[in-house]
This record gives C-alpha cells, sequence and structure tokens, in this order.
C-alpha cells in the first residue's frame, strides 16, 4: 500500500520577538534570567522562543533565548562553558551529550525531579542522555530519515516508492534516469546505506571498528553504484549538497531524496508541495527487517556552573513536558519524545508526525558514547572521496577506519 501524502499538513510558524534581546555569550548580559541557546532553524526558532516565553511566564522567572547556528553551537559551547560563561539551558544534538557529560560541561541531573519522571520517554531518546549511567539531559525530540518523493511524478510514471535500491535502479529509467533521487552528499546521509548492509561505524560492546568490516565497506558502496548506474545524482560540492537538494527536489528536477522531519516546512512553502499536497513520506529502501535509518534528535541539557539553579530545572521541565511537545509536533511536524504525546489528538492527526512516527520502531540507533560526534567527522571526508570517486569503498573504509584507531577511538580494536 503507498503511502498517504501530506496534503493536510501545514507548518504553523508563531511570530513573536525574543523574551528578551540576546546577545551572544550568554550569562552575564542577562542577570536573574535562564539563559537559552537555541539551535533551531529559522522555521522552527520562532515557535519554541514562544514556548520559552510561555514557561518563563508560568514559572515567574525570566528567560533570554539565544538563537545559535546550529553547526557553529557545539564549539561555541564547549569554548564558553570553559572559560565559565555561556547559556544556563543548551538544545543539544543527541550526539553531543556524552561529550559534553565526560568533558565536565553539563549537570549531572540524576536525583534531581527531572531524572526521576522519565516513565513517559521512548527508551531510544532516553538513552541518548545517559552517559555512565547518570543522567545528563532530557529529551527534547527524536526523528529519523524517510524517503521523500514527489507523488505526481511516480504515477505518471506508473511506479511506487522503491522498497530496495535494486527496485529504485529499475524504476529510475522512466523517472529519468539520475533525476529519480538525489543523495545528499553528507556524512550523516551515508548512514542509512551503511545500515543497510548490517554494516556500523563502532561496536560499542565489544569496543571494536567495525566500518572496515565485509558489511561496512558494500554499504559505503552502494550510494557510488547507484550514480554508477544513473539512478541518482548528487553534488559533489559537499558544503552546499543539501541546498543544491533541497532546490532539486522542491522544483521538480528530481523525483526523490532522503531528508527527516524537520525539512517539511521548508517543503510546504514550495509551489510544487505548497501545503503538503503532492508530497509523499515511505521508509528509506533496504532489506526487509533490517533497521537502516539513524536515530536523530535533541535534548535539553544544563550547563555545568550555571547559577541559575531551580529555574533551569523548572524551564526544561516545562520545554519538555507533555503540552509543550504536543505544541511542538502539531505545529512543525517534529516528533515527540514522549510517548503519551502520540496519542493527543492534535499530535496524532498530524501527517508528518502520523507518516514519520511507525519508522521509529525500525529506526537505528546510534552509539552514545564520547566519540559519537567525532565519528562522523571523518566519515564526511571518506563518503565524499567516494561518491566523487577518489577512493574505491574499500580504500576510503581502511583509511577511516585508521583514522578512528588512531585519534578517535584509540581504545577500540580493528575488526
Amino acid at each position: 500500500m503507498r503511502p498517504k501524502n501530506l496534503a493536510r499538513a501545514t507548518a504553523v510558524v508563531l511570530t513573536g520577538a525574543l523574551v528578551l534581546t540576546a546577545c551572544g555569550s550568554g550569562g552575564t548580559e542577562h542577570p536573574n534570567a535562564v539563559v537559552y541557546w537555541d539551535t533551531s532553524g529559522p522555521a522552527e526558532n520562532p515557535v519554541f522562543t514562544e514556548l520559552a516565553r510561555d514557561c518563563a511566564r508560568r514559572g515567574g522567572y525570566r528567560v533570554a533565548v539565544e538563537n545559535v547556528a546550529y553547526d557553529q553551537a557545539l564549539n561555541n559551547f564547549k569554548t564558553a562553558a570553559q572559560g565559565g560563561n555561556g547559556p544556563d539551558v543548551l538544545r543539544a544534538d543527541v550526539g553531543w551529550v556524552a561529550q559534553l557529560a565526560q568533558g565536565g560541561l553539563i549537570k549531572d541531573l540524576s536525583g534531581t525531579r527531572l531524572s526521576r519522571s522519565t516513565a513517559d520517554f521512548l527508551d531510544v531518546p532516553l538513552r541518548s542522555t545517559r552517559h555512565q549511567g547518570k543522567s545528563y539531559g532530557v529529551p527534547q525530540v527524536t526523528d529519523t530519515l524517510a524517503l521523500f518523493y514527489n507523488e505526481r511524478e511516480l504515477a505518471e510514471a506508473g511506479v511506487d516508492p522503491p522498497e530496495t535500491w535494486k527496485e529504485l535502479k529499475s524504476i529510475a529509467p522512466k523517472l529519468g534516469g539520475d533525476s529519480a533521487l538525489f543523495i545528499n552528499n553528507d556524512e550523516y546521509y551515508a548512514l542509512p546505506f551503511l545500515y543497510s548492509t548490517g554494516g556500523s561505524l563502532v561496536d560499542v560492546e565489544s569496543k571494536t571498528i567495525t566500518v572496515d568490516s565485509g558489511a561496512g565497506v558494500r554499504g559505503l558502496g552502494i550510494a557510488k553504484r547507484l550514480l554508477e548506474a544513473e539512478a541518482a545524482r548528487t553534488a559533489l560540492d559537499q558544503p552546499n549538497s543539501y541546498t543544491n537538494m533541497k532546490a532539486a527536489f522542491t522544483s521538480g528536477e528530481v523525483t526523490m531524496m532522503i531528508d527527516g522531519p524537520w525539512v517539511t516546512p521548508t517543503l510546504f512553502e514550495s509551489e510544487l508541495f505548497s501545503g503538503g499536497e503532492n508530497l509523499g513520506v515511505a521508509p528509506i529502501p533496504g532489506p526487509p527487517g533490517v533497521a537502516n535509518s539513524p536515530v536523530g534528535g535533541h535534548d535539553y541539557v544544563i550547563r555545568q556552573g550555571s547559577d541559575s539553579g531551580e529555574d533551569s530545572v523548572e524551564f526544561v521541565e516545562c520545554m519538555s513536558s507533555p503540552r509543550a511537545q504536543a505544541e511542538i509536533a502539531a505545529e512543525l511536524g517534529l516528533l515527540p519524545t514522549r510517548e503519551s504525546v502520540y496519542d493527543d489528538p492534535s499530535v496524532s492527526s498530524n501527517p508528518v508526525v502520523s507518516e514519520f512516527a511507525p519508522l521509529l520502531d525500525d529506526a537505528h540507533e546510534r552509539a552514545w558514547i564520547p566519540q559519537g560526534n567525532e565519528l562522523l567527522k571523518p566519515l564526511q571526508t571518506a563518503y565524499a572521496d567516494i561518491l566523487a570517486g577518489k577512493r574505491s569503498p574499500r580504500e576510503a573504509a581502511d583509511s577511516l577506519a585508521t583514522r578512528y584507531e588512531e585519534v578517535v577511538v584509540p581504545e577500540y580494536s580493528r575488526n
């Protein structure tokens, strides 16, 4: 059965100024206020800002919201926190938490009310907040990747969304060859290919580097083989690859792309997918029963050394509450981390949530280790080299494994 389209979806963006004028490093600029670094995009930030304002009003404290670019937030936070500055609360990528905890830059929340009331949270997002048996964060949103497709293009070609990479190759000629799929030249988007063959970057339990295994090499080579078969295209200009992918998809230049729920507000603004019309969502192609889409998302963490006291705790509690998560899901289509929120009518009726929520059951959990984020950085180079034909999948995987062994996880052994 073909997945339904997103015709009823809307992305409501609230308008409103910041709670307090924000100016960079946090803390001293806003005395007696909870300084919150929000790392969301322009379509999401107004919603989170309005939520922050509402939480402050309800709690009787002050909040200063500073919007920090996602790709700069981790380094900026580490630099500020190491100097005793920075925000009180950070919206952290799930891959950052263990690293920040190991570095002593965020508070251990074990024993606080934030760690005692966790039964409603989904297991995988909750595990992203843990390090060495302690709690360092509260899940905000979770996500995974999916296959977005142009419904009219597939219907006119007389094909359904491909369920395997082999099937994608077979239908590509009907979709204009390499116009069938745009492959984002980015390390995170390499993971579905790697996972689809049973590959992985490392095995945490055995402390083994696995990216250069046979399965890993085969997985890293899938995207290149799709390019060679003229069943897909990419942008070798890696920094602009994501922008080029969205532009190609929203213009109708390509029929399919792989992305997460966060992109839907942008898609809904385009003429081709206005309001969700003509936009379909399906699982990423791959072998049946194999979890090949990575788990992503964000957590709230509190900076070590923050003197905001209970206000930060109350702020995080409010921002992660069922009420707040329901509003975020209903308005932005982002996936809640609380199980109960999926029963809220305003959430369950959101087509983005209803399409993506079942995909979480088959998503691939990442390694929640301090080096988790560092594993991805060298993968970016290796993946780009494979797509550009500079290295074979075997050469790139071997080089990547060596980098892991020598720099990233020297305590792990090679396969």
